[in-house]
């Protein structure tokens, strides 16, 4: 559920989101194909408690720190909510997995599988994954103590929860069903090949169940996904790219590009991480419009979810604007406006200095500096400009992600790629093993790109929605839904009531 997803962000579904309006400056929104904190606003609350009441409030759970080491007794408390309202005995278990940035309440009484709780009488659940939101396991966030947070640990965590929640319900041989998006839908395909006895059935959507470390193929659907609604979209970026990059290489046009891209401090071209971060975060403006082009996520306060891939082609396209890198800086304009911020804070070390932070605090929350420890040590999953086949010119290669890695958390490109390799003989890759499993994913979305797109093995189902965004389907229906996401939820409902009477 974003971030998370989050995005994951994660978040959606997985969104890496929390409500935080107003900055003045700001760095990339965009990263690693998580918003930062600024996309999103605050709660549509008052729309929702109308028709439902107040929203449930935070629980605590007693959790072991870590699952696999029996002489290690620590606890923690993590967060969780509650939705009994429509719950009848007999009825199924819905579980929501929490991913990559704080949970919000808001989920527990809006988006698709609320809809479904009510049909089938479901007991809902929402467990906040560790070291996000207000789960915190350890004093802080030192690299020593990232060492507990992994996809593994956060599975455990699930089976203990769920375990111990059903028991104290009297609830016997509970038909458990989880539901995930972006990182939290790998979570729920995981868990369902992992734990079998305890979840009956997973929905997994927009789900990235294979580690890269060079994902490449994100951009190629970005380029893709733009040529969609506009050819010559791509030639536009791909005419400002060059030309970024020609001016880049020019140090009397710093001054010039500062002002045409509201960079808060002078650049100096000399500094190459600073000139690669700034590319980057370039890119990561229409990364994420597309990523989450027309979504639904203004039901949970997310902001800009009217600016969409339309919005960014018509500014590139319109000749009467400039220079096609003068319309590239109008792109950047419109979302710093869109995110209330005066200026873009481009340099690497200004990227750093947040993700440095070990401290539990309200920007921690978001999960930055967690997410980026997890694709260091399990995923990978970086946005790299080393395919020929995108327009954001070649300026940000996989070195540049390496050695934030390196930069943060002392983890050298051996024990990434180890790590990577760990996870995908761990769980599978595309070649998961699980049965009664829905994969959904939506073509628009770049993610799709490490997901699995075709009916996998016996009774997972999987939907490839054509022209549909990030966890699409996860979020509230509305009349501008598009066709082939109605239809998806319909196909997803059928098979929720075939495995629910199974």
């Amino acid at each position: 559920m974003e971030s998370g997803i989050s995005l994951l962000a994660v978040v959606c579904c997985c969104l890496w989101l929390i409500a935080l309006c107003g900055v003045s400056e700001s760095r990339s929104n965009f990263m690693l194909g998580k918003y930062r904190g600024s996309a999103k606003g605050q709660p549509a609350r008052n729309r929702f408690t109308q028709n439902t009441g107040d929203l449930p409030p935070d629980q605590y759970f007693e959790q072991q720190l870590n699952h696999f080491n029996e002489a290690d007794n620590r606890t923690w408390q993590q967060r969780f909510f509650v939705n009994d309202k429509y719950y009848k005995p007999g009825g199924p278990v819905f579980v929501m997995i929490g991913g990559e940035g704080p949970e919000n309440p808001i989920w527990m009484v809006e988006g698709q599988w609320i809809r479904w709780a009510e049909k089938f009488n479901a007991l809902c659940f929402n467990l906040e994954h560790r070291f996000y939101g207000k789960s915190h396991p350890t004093p802080d966030l030192s690299t020593e103590n990232l060492r507990f947070l992994s996809s593994e640990q956060a599975l455990a965590d699930l089976a203990n929860f769920i375990t111990n929640q059903t028991a104290s319900r009297g609830i016997k041989k509970p038909k458990v069903i989880t539901f995930g998006g972006s990182y939290p839908g790998s979570l729920s395909a995981w868990f369902r090949s992992k734990y079998p006895h305890i979840v009956h059935a997973a929905i997994s959507s927009s789900a990235p169940v294979v580690a890269v470390e060079d994902f490449t193929q994100y951009l190629e659907v970005v380029k893709n996904s733009l040529a969609r609604f506009s050819p010559q979209c791509v030639d536009n970026v791909a005419a400002a790219s060059a030309q970024l990059e020609e001016a880049l290489q020019k140090p009397v046009s710093t001054k010039k590009l500062q002002t045409q891209f509201q960079l808060c401090t002078p650049i100096d071209v000399t500094v190459k991480k600073d000139v690669q971060n700034l590319v980057e975060s370039l890119a990561g403006n229409f990364e994420g419009v597309v990523q989450y082009n027309r979504d639904n996520r203004a039901f949970e306060g997310a902001l800009a979810t009217n600016i969409t891939i339309e919005t960014l082609c018509d500014i590139m396209g319109d000749t009467s604007k400039g220079t096609a890198l003068e319309r590239y800086a109008q792109v950047n304009a419109l979302l710093l406006n869109a995110y209330e911020q005066k200026c873009l804070n481009f340099t690497y070390q200004s990227f750093l200095d947040p993700l440095l932070d070990v401290q539990w605090s309200d920007s921690t929350s978001e999960g930055g500096r967690q997410w980026t420890y997890q694709t260091c040590t399990e995923f990978g999953f970086f946005q790299t400009s080393d395919s020929a086949s995108q327009p954001f010119s070649s300026m940000f290669p996989l070195k540049f992600f390496v050695d934030q890695c390196k930069d943060l958390f002392n983890i050298s490109e051996p024990v990434l790629q180890r790590g990577i390799q760990s996870t995908n003989l761990y769980y599978g890759g595309l070649d998961l093993h699980t049965e009664r499993v829905m994969f959904v994913n939506g073509d628009i979305d770049p993610w799709h790109a490490l997901g699995i797109t075709r009916k996998h093995g016996h009774d997972s189902p999987a939907i490839l929605i054509k022209g549909a965004a990030h966890c699409a389907d996860m979020y509230p229906s509305r009349d501008e839904d598009i066709p082939e996401l109605v239809l998806s939820r319909l196909i997803i409902e059928y098979f929720l009531e075939k495995w629910i009477v199974l």
